[in-house]
C-alpha cells in the first residue's frame, strides 16, 4: 500500500527531507525509535486558524460513553485523528478485539473544515496501511511549532459498550448572580415576599367582605314592611338620628346609625315628619323612611271642654264623661311641681281651686287620665296669668292670689263680656270703703247649689263664703277663670259704681249705681217685671 502525498499531521521530531517526507525503511524501525506513552497523558489540539474556522453549527447531541478497560494481552492502539487534506485519509483497519457483545458503532466526529494545503510530492519509499496506522502526526508548522518530545504512541481506544448511551441531562442556562443580591438572603427576601402577598390577599378578602356586609346592612334587600304594630310618637324638631335611635329602642329598625344614613342617602332626612306613627317590628329602613315620610296617623284621642268659672266640682263629671280616668277631685286638690303659696295663698289653702285654667284639652286615649288634665291645666295656667299686669293690684296690697279671688266672682256675675272691668270696680270700691260684696255666687259655692233660688235662711246664715254677712274676700277662689276675668281683676274700670242688679228684659246685663237711692228704684223695677213673669227672673236668656 502506498502512503498518500500528504505527510501525516503529527510526525515524530525527525529532520525531513526536502521533498517533506523521510524513509522508513521497516515497522521494526518505527518500533524501536517511538516510545509507548502513557495511558493518562492528555492529548493537545490545537485550533485551526482563525480564517479557517469553519460556520459555527448547532452541537449535535451528547451522548453517553462507558470506558472499559483495555485487555492486558491487547497492545494499546493509537487514535488516527481526522487528517487535514482536501479528502480525509482512509482509515486504518482496527485490531481484531474479541466480540464479547454487540456494540453499536459511534457516531464519527464532525470533520473540521478542509485546509488546502500545498501539492506535496510523493514519498521516496511506500509506507503499508500498518504502518500508517501506527503513525503520529503533529500538527501544521502554520498554526504552531512542531514538539520535539510528543510520545508517538496514541493512547488505546475505549471500547465501546452495547448498552443504550444514557439521556443527556437538560442544560440549564447559566444566569450570572445579582450583585445587589445575597445568595444567603435571596430565599428568605422571596419567603418573605410571599407572606406579604398572602397578608395582602386576606386583606382584600376582608375588605369584600366588609363592604358587602355594609351594603347588606344599608339596603336590607330582605326585610321588608315588618310584622306587628308599634305605636311610635316622633317629637317635634327631632333629627334624623333621634328619630332612628327612637325607633331602634322600640325594636323598629335594627339601628339608628344606619337608619340616618339611609335616610341621608335617600335623600329624606328632611322629609320626617313628627306625630303619631303606627309602624310595626323588624322594618326594613327604607320602609320605616316611606312612612315617616307621610302623614302622621290621627291617634285616637278625647277631648275635655272646661267652660270658665267652673269648680272643681262641677268640671269632675265633666271630666268622667269625656273619658277620663281616674277621681278628678283627688287630682286636684294638690299637684307635684305647683303650689298655690307661690301665688300668696295662705298655708290653709288645701286645693287648687282658681289655678285649673278653663279650656279645651285633647289627651289620646291611654293618656287621659285625671292627673294628667290636671297637670295639663296648670300648665295653660302658668301661660296666662303671666300676662296679667299687677300694678293696680299691688297699689291697692292685693297679692296674685287676690286677684284670683276675685276673677272668681267676676266670672260668676258678669253674663255680658264689656261688663267685667265694671263688676271689678265695684268690687274694689266696696273693698275700699269695708263695704260687704252682697255677691250670692259666694254662698252657691259654699252650697254646692247653682241652679235653685236660695233661701232666706242661706243668705243670712254666717259662713266664711257669705259676702252678706262677712267683709272682704272669701277665702278662695270660688271658681277656675279664664284670661279675661283674671285680666278685669287686676285692672278694674274707672269708676265709682258700688251697686248693680240685673235689668229686666236683657240677657244678663246690669244697671249700674253709685248711690242707694238708684240702686233702690234699680230693684224695684226688677221686681216688677219678675212678678210679670210669674216669679221667674225677668231676662232673656
Amino acid at each position: 500500500m502506498e502512503v498518500e502525498d500528504e505527510a501525516p499531521p503529527y510526525l515524530p521530531s525527525q529532520p525531513v527531507d526536502q521533498e517533506g517526507t523521510h524513509p522508513v525503511e521497516s515497522v521494526a524501525e518505527l518500533e524501536s525509535e517511538w516510545e509507548e506513552p502513557p495511558a493518562e497523558e492528555a492529548w493537545v489540539e490545537y485550533p485551526p486558524a482563525a480564517d479557517e474556522l469553519p460556520p459555527e453549527e448547532p452541537p449535535p447531541a451528547e451522548e453517553a460513553w462507558v470506558e472499559y478497560p483495555p485487555a492486558a494481552e491487547e497492545p494499546p492502539t493509537a487514535v488516527q485523528p481526522p487528517l487535514v487534506e482536501p479528502e480525509p485519509p482512509a482509515e486504518p483497519e482496527p485490531p481484531f478485539e474479541p466480540a464479547t457483545e454487540a456494540a453499536e458503532p459511534p457516531a464519527p466526529d464532525p470533520d473540521p473544515d478542509p485546509v488546502t494545503p500545498t501539492e506535496p510530492e510523493p514519498p521516496a519509499d511506500p509506507v503499508t496501511a500498518e504502518h500508517r496506522a501506527e503513525a503520529v502526526t503533529t500538527p501544521p508548522p502554520a498554526l504552531d511549532p512542531p514538539i520535539a518530545d510528543v510520545d508517538r504512541t496514541a493512547p488505546p481506544m475505549p471500547a465501546r459498550s452495547s448498552a443504550r448511551p444514557l439521556p443527556t441531562p437538560p442544560r440549564r442556562r447559566y444566569t450570572p448572580p445579582d450583585p445587589r443580591r445575597s445568595p444567603a438572603t435571596g430565599p428568605a427576601r422571596r419567603s418573605g415576599r410571599r407572606w406579604i402577598k398572602r397578608i395582602f390577599a386576606v386583606l382584600a378578602l376582608l375588605a369584600v367582605a366588609f363592604v358587602l356586609w355594609f351594603i347588606f346592612s344599608l339596603f336590607q334587600p330582605f326585610k321588608g314592611d315588618g310584622d306587628g304594630t308599634v305605636v311610635v310618637n316622633v317629637p317635634r324638631g327631632a333629627t334624623s338620628r333621634e328619630v332612628g335611635d327612637l325607633l331602634a329602642d322600640r325594636g323598629v329598625v335594627s339601628s339608628g346609625f344606619f337608619f340616618d344614613l339611609r335616610a341621608q342617602v335617600a335623600g329624606k332626612r328632611d322629609d320626617l315628619k313628627a306625630g303619631r306613627f303606627e309602624l310595626a317590628h323588624d322594618m326594613s329602613y327604607g320602609a320605616a323612611i316611606d312612612k315617616l315620610t307621610q302623614n302622621p296617623v290621627a291617634p285616637p284621642t278625647i277631648n275635655v271642654t272646661i267652660p270658665e268659672g267652673l269648680s272643681r266640682k262641677e268640671t269632675a263629671p265633666l271630666a268622667k264623661k269625656a273619658g277620663v280616668s281616674g277621681s278628678y277631685l283627688a287630682a286636684s286638690d294638690k299637684h307635684a311641681g305647683f303650689s298655690p303659696r307661690s301665688y300668696g295663698a295662705p298655708r290653709s289653702t288645701k286645693t287648687l281651686e282658681g289655678f285649673l285654667f278653663p279650656a279645651t284639652y285633647e289627651m289620646g286615649e291611654k293618656q287621659a287620665t285625671a292627673g294628667r288634665l290636671v297637670g295639663l291645666q296648670l300648665d295653660a295656667f302658668k301661660r296666662n296669668f303671666d300676662e296679667i299686669s299687677m300694678t293696680k293690684a299691688k297699689r291697692r296690697n292685693l297679692t296674685p292670689y287676690d286677684v284670683l279671688i276675685i276673677a272668681s266672682m267676676i266670672e260668676r256675675e258678669a253674663q255680658v263680656a264689656k261688663e267685667r272691668e265694671l263688676i271689678s270696680a265695684v268690687i274694689y270700691n266696696r273693698l275700699k270703703q269695708g263695704i260687704p260684696l252682697g255677691i250670692d255666687a259666694t254662698t252657691r259655692y259654699e252650697l254646692g247649689q247653682w241652679s235653685r233660688p236660695l233661701r232666706v235662711s242661706e243668705l243670712q246664715k254666717d259662713t266664711p263664703y257669705n259676702t252678706r254677712t262677712r267683709r272682704g274676700l272669701p277665702p278662695t277662689p270660688i271658681g277656675n277663670p279664664g284670661l279675661a276675668s283674671m285680666k278685669a281683676a287686676a285692672d278694674p274700670a274707672s269708676a265709682k259704681y258700688i251697686y248693680y242688679v240685673v235689668k229686666p228684659g236683657t240677657c244678663g246685663e246690669h244697671a249700674f249705681s253709685s248711690t242707694n237711692a238708684q240702686f233702690q228704684r234699680d230693684v224695684q223695677r226688677y221686681e216688677q217685671a219678675r212678678a210679670k213673669n210669674g216669679g221667674k227672673s225677668p231676662d232673656t236668656c
